[in-house]
């Protein structure tokens, strides 16, 4: 048995879909609110029961997820258990890819949708298997290949000496754990030297061009010095054509169903990624043509003359380029944004460059922390730092008096911005909408 302590967290829903893929008995505990990374479990049937229900029994393997530190009541008792092997989320998937061709995906932004773009180019080549960072998680038997996604925090993906690697961008973040811009750099140094065979990197990144590779590396982005780049982008109906340039040489257009600069340069990462792997250009745009994105990463929703956007961003430079992507995809309607911040380091660290990108949309509301691990020693702030920095902002609770208040700006582009649970408010509004259609 393989026993997951925070099953319900991002990596690790995803991790134990895998195991459960491959035959391994699987189970984990949890706390009882639904989250939405759970969703998969269910529809695999793998058991989560409540924290301290569960007897570890000799010969049992139990995955820590990295949100629960060793002085929690069941990462204590796992410990106390005889002959129980207890080991730590990043460590048991860096084991797990040695046995793979594996590619991992790190970045401070954009990890989740290029890791999704990359799992369906190589699902629909050869058997693979793949780790997202929204819980979801997929491993053929027979896989060759396994893409994860690989976070910063902590330095936890210097754990996984991946084959090949992706960084996306370097953008200070996980404040934290990472007391200076310096320390952060230095991770993604560390990490770019555990890369066995080759990195694709964004080109367009000052930070990233700085890295010193000790593995070839293929640069992608807009620049002309870029290695896979592209040109002459246009949207339309939600989707966007743009010229393909492979080392300076028009190799033709290319057509995806994503919108934003943001998202081009995820698609560029996997392009680059697929080329080197050696597949053709044919079969990378009819894998990625179609391509929806990522679970709560700018999905998009309709009601009435409403459109609804769930987005993780949670990062000022996450929220910037969703705010721009939404004035992109709908120029003729007003932007209503709604933010739940998670952290107080990052908001107080941060605050003026939450201050200039949520002043993009055309009206802001926020919503104060309410989770246990956004309130740090050290910190006193609550959303009101921000607020009171904004030109224009409400704070609001999640509740139906507020879906209310957003209700009255109809018809508009609501924006719905966090890492937290803010699609409870989400729905809320939806439902009051349905209600006058």
């Amino acid at each position: 048995m393989i026993f997951f302590i925070g099953i319900k967290g991002a990596g690790m829903a995803s991790l134990a879909c895998m195991l459960h893929d491959i035959g391994q008995d699987v189970m984990g505990s949890d706390i009882q609110k639904h989250i939405f990374t759970e969703d998969q479990l269910h529809v695999r049937n793998i058991k989560i029961v409540p924290f301290m229900e569960t007897h570890f029994l000799p010969g049992w393997t139990v995955v820590v997820g990295n949100a629960f530190l060793d002085d929690f009541n069941e990462v204590i008792k796992a410990y106390e258990s005889s002959n129980v092997r207890v080991i730590r989320y990043h460590h048991f998937l860096g084991e797990l890819m040695a046995k793979y061709n594996s590619i991992a995906v790190s970045g401070s932004h954009g990890k989740t949708t290029t890791t999704s773009l990359i799992a369906k180019m190589l699902s629909e080549h050869q058997p693979s298997g793949y780790l997202i960072g929204d819980g979801q998680g997929f491993l053929s038997e027979d896989a060759q290949d396994l893409v994860v996604e690989a976070c910063e925090y902590r330095h936890h993906f210097l754990a996984y000496h991946p084959q090949y690697a992706i960084i996306t961008n370097i953008d200070w973040d996980h404040v934290d754990y990472f007391k200076t811009f310096e320390s952060y750099v230095e991770a993604f140094e560390a990490f770019a030297k555990t890369v066995g065979k080759h990195v694709i990197a964004c080109g367009d990144d000052a930070i990233v061009r700085q890295l010193p590779f000790v593995t070839p590396v293929t640069y992608y982005g807009f620049d002309r010095m870029n290695d896979v780049r592209a040109e002459n982008m246009t949207y339309k109906d939600g989707m966007t054509e743009f010229d393909l340039f492979i080392k300076g040489e028009h190799v033709g257009q290319f057509k995806l169903s994503l919108v934003g600069d943001h998202m081009m340069l995820n698609a560029l990462a996997a392009i680059a990624l697929g080329l080197e792997l050696g597949l053709d250009l044919a079969s990378i745009q009819s894998s990625l043509i179609d391509f929806k994105g990522a679970k709560r990463r700018f999905v998009q929703d309709k009601v009435g003359d409403d459109i609804f956007i769930d987005d993780y961003a949670h990062h000022p430079t996450e929220i910037k380029m969703t705010i721009l992507a939404a004035k992109k995809a709908y120029p003729d309607k007003n932007i209503v944004a709604i933010f739940k911040p998670h952290r107080v380091s990052r908001l107080v660290n941060f605050v003026a460059e939450f201050t200039s990108a949520l002043d993009l949309a055309d009206h802001v509301y926020l919503v104060n922390f309410n989770s246990i691990d956004d309130y740090e020693d050290g910190y006193t702030q609550d959303i009101h730092y921000l607020s009171d920095r904004l030109t224009q902002s409400h704070v609001i609770e999640e509740n139906h008096e507020a879906a209310m208040m957003l209700s009255h700006h109809s018809p508009a582009v609501y924006l719905f911005m966090s890492s937290k649970d803010i699609y409870v408010l989400s729905d809320m509004l939806k439902e009051i909408k349905r209600e006058t259609l």
